[in-house]
């Protein structure tokens, strides 16, 4: 970023920030409870869920009063389930910034401390953008 930061962006948000988040999977968590399959397990969207939320975590407090990010794209791989009772933490990394466009690369792995790669969940990319949180919500509600 050069000198004149765009509107909401301090001088913090650069590449290399970084966040995790945790959970034990539990019932609401699972494919069945969300309405993506029907087994006990870490379902697809609350693994984005838990992306997107460290994601969030990670640059929520480089952010101007007032502005937020929203998630805008996302490529991700589901490798492995995660059966109730299964730790999982989740890691996103800030690793471009484009005017208000942020992206993230985030690992899911078993919260085991293992680094084996039998224990990696799943692994992606994130987009978020930067945006007024006011303005935001105007248009949305514009767009009813």
């Amino acid at each position: 970023m050069n000198a004149t930061r765009p509107a909401g962006t301090g001088p913090g948000l650069a590449p290399g920030l970084r966040a995790s988040v945790q959970v034990t999977v539990g019932d609401a968590d699972t494919s069945a409870a969300l309405g993506s399959g029907d087994v006990p397990v870490l379902a697809t969207p609350r693994l984005l869920a838990l992306a997107e939320a460290a994601a969030v975590a990670a640059v929520a407090p480089h952010l101007a009063q007032g502005f937020t990010s929203v998630g805008t794209a996302v490529s991700m791989e589901h490798r492995h389930a995660s059966p109730l009772g299964a730790r999982v933490l989740v890691e996103a990394e800030l690793t471009g910034v484009e005017g208000t466009r942020l992206e993230f690369s985030f690992i899911a792995r078993a919260a085991d401390g293992s680094d084996d790669e039998d224990a990696v969940i799943g692994a992606g990319t994130h987009e978020r953008v930067v945006v007024q949180r006011d303005r935001f919500l105007a248009r949305a509600r514009q767009g009813l």
